[in-house]
């Protein structure tokens, strides 16, 4: 090979191990709640989006208020119980309206859906250091009550955000 042409391929291999490595830059972090990733893409994501960007008109984003409400005991409630009774009605995020339904959860155990709701806080909403992981028997304790979604969305309506 000429000096020439293994110059060139030397760029050209260069050239590819750096679009290879914006590639792999802008692929997503790896989860800290992995299950939780799975579960949420299996259940939530259809609605709210693979990234929980929300779908407009449809679903809001879970990006903010998730985070926001695990840092409170009510706020925690509020997770809990959404997850296990579901939501309809009106409601406002991000200064967006949305009526939806949103359709419970609960055939899933508590395990599973506190590891979906820490992947919401965590990976998804990048909650405020001293928020504390939530745990199946926050979700048990809920469980426990019987509610419905709109019992849940009159809940919302009292969690300070």
């Amino acid at each position: 090979m000429s000096p020439r042409a293994a110059l060139a391929l030397a760029a050209s291999a260069g050239a590819l191990a750096a679009v290879l490595g914006a590639a792999r830059a802008a692929d997503p972090p790896t989860p800290v709640y992995a299950q939780g990733a799975a579960t949420f893409q299996a259940n939530c994501a259809v609605c709210h989006g693979a990234a929980g960007a929300g779908v407009p008109a449809l679903a809001p984003p879970l990006l903010s208020y998730p985070a926001h409400y695990a840092a409170s005991k009510e706020g925690r409630r509020q997770l809990a119980m959404t997850v296990l009774y579901g939501l309809f009605g009106d409601i406002l995020v991000d200064d967006k309206h949305y009526d939806f339904r949103m359709p419970d959860f609960a055939r899933l155990d508590d395990a599973t859906l506190a590891a979906t709701l820490n992947f919401i806080v965590f990976d998804l909403g990048h909650a405020a250091a001293g928020v504390r992981p939530m745990e199946p028997g926050e979700i048990a304790a809920e469980r426990a009550l019987v509610v419905d979604g709109a019992a849940v969305r009159e809940h919302r309506k009292n969690v300070a955000f």
